[in-house]
């Protein structure tokens, strides 16, 4: 190949670049969440912030070989061999079990396609959200970031629910932005049914969102209201059809193997008994090991079976509020540094230390930066509140405020990371446009998203 003709080939692809530049990020993303894929391999073992994988791996194995959801052994949380469990993802299950089946239990399977999803649908929704707030440069670069962002490319090739919930979450609060602003009824209809899908899907990969929905709809009917427009009524009522239809044959299942209520999982009462329990005192501690959790948990109870326990766990860690609400508030309030935690601790892996500063440490500036240019944007707290970015910051305070009340783990603050994604991509155009008026180089760079 001569010279002239590697110039061609080279301007063709810049150009393409320039034109397409959400798919080079998109590129980009799957790329790296599937080398990050094959580093993990067909191995399922213990790694950082990712034990949980080893049980949805187990437990879809069970599940294929005619087992049920089940396990072999005693199993997390206090759940006997054989007996039933409704502790984890139904769905998620589901989907590692259907990839077994169709390409044998080989879990680096099931890793790959889970990183060309997400690597193709986080950055692309990110994108879709902060186009719709901020503008298409400022969505170009939230979904840069994204695509670069190491908890995302992590859990990316994690077999958990994380990648596929973080996902579906944001998809929700786009279709709940469309919806808001809506004025075209057939157009309603539409978001109705896309709105309760991916509600639906969220809520049955992990059910802690089923306590923002209610407030969701609350936030589009105001918003409906204040801008002088039809109360979204059918496609309301569309939504929760279909959220239900997603939730009830769960419930059922659930009621036929355990002959009691349970809506969708059995983890609720575990987490706030464990969350609360006196043993910490006002200082909370994120993670203990398997042996000091099963030792918190009576021994008049243990012999239920797992949803039984899960109940009498949530009444108990209920008593514990009642009973010490100072110690209680203290204790929520010890939650919030590990919540948001961005700092090196000799205490975590190298991988964790890696993976927190390289992605929460350096863009939590951007992401703070980026809520004061959108803030400072607004004149009143309602209108703060029922603006389109102010629905993000709504779900990101409410979101976070129900792990600081409950149980805290940095990965459960991964979806509000996603939220605030977007405040990231609109400081780091501010950022830029106003280093191009010194630096040629930096306007030239903006220009290729634009």
């Amino acid at each position: 190949m001569n010279n002239e003709n590697r110039n061609d080939i080279n301007r063709s692809f810049m150009n393409r670049i320039k034109k397409q530049p959400l798919m080079s990020i998109i590129f980009g993303s799957v790329l790296l969440r599937v080398i990050v894929a094959f580093l993990m391999g067909n191995n399922v073992v213990e790694l950082p912030g990712i034990f949980d994988q080893i049980s949805y791996h187990n437990l879809a194995v069970r599940v294929l070989d005619g087992h049920g959801f089940t396990f072999g052994e005693l199993w997390w949380p206090m759940t006997r061999a054989g007996e039933p469990t409704a502790h984890w993802s139904f769905p998620y299950t589901l989907y590692l079990a259907g990839v077994y089946t169709l390409f044998g239990i080989h879990p680096i399977g099931a890793r790959i396609l889970q990183a060309v999803i997400v690597g193709i649908m986080h950055p692309y929704i990110t994108y879709r959200i902060g186009e719709k707030i901020f503008g298409k440069q400022v969505g170009l670069m939230a979904a840069a970031v994204t695509s670069l962002y190491i908890y995302y490319i992590y859990y990316g090739a994690a077999l958990m629910t994380e990648p596929f919930y973080i996902t579906s979450i944001l998809f929700s609060l786009y279709f709940a932005l469309l919806m808001a602003e809506s004025a075209d009824k057939k157009m309603d209809v539409r978001l109705g049914a896309a709105l309760g899908i991916s509600i639906g899907l969220t809520v049955i990969l992990r059910q802690v969102f089923l306590l923002f929905v209610p407030f969701l709809f609350l936030w589009i009917w105001i918003v409906r209201f204040r801008l002088n427009r039809n109360l979204p009524i059918v496609s309301t009522v569309l939504s929760f059809i279909l959220i239900f239809s997603f939730i009830i044959p769960i419930t059922l299942y659930n009621y036929s193997r355990f002959d009691r209520f349970v809506l969708l999982n059995t983890n609720s009462g575990f987490a706030f008994f464990w969350g609360n329990n006196p043993i910490y005192g006002t200082k909370f501690i994120p993670i203990l090991s398997t042996s000091e959790y099963r030792a918190m948990i009576p021994e008049e109870v243990r012999h239920l079976d797992e949803a039984a326990l899960d109940s009498e766990l949530l009444g108990r860690g209920i008593q514990f509020v009642v009973q010490d609400p100072t110690r209680y508030i203290l204790l929520s309030l010890s939650r919030i540094p590990p919540y948001f935690m961005f700092w090196y601790s000799p205490g975590s892996s190298l991988l964790s230390n890696i993976s927190r500063i390289g992605s929460f440490g350096i863009m939590l500036p951007f992401m703070l930066y980026g809520l004061f240019l959108a803030i400072k944007k607004t004149t009143s707290f309602w209108e703060l509140i029922f603006s389109s970015h102010g629905l993000l910051i709504f779900f990101a305070l409410f979101y976070s405020i129900i792990h600081i009340l409950t149980w805290t783990l940095i990965r459960y603050r991964l979806p509000v990371d996603a939220a605030l994604i977007p405040f990231a991509g609109l400081a780091i155009y501010d950022v830029a446009q106003r280093l191009s008026v010194k630096f040629p180089m930096v306007q030239r760079l903006i220009k290729v998203g634009g």
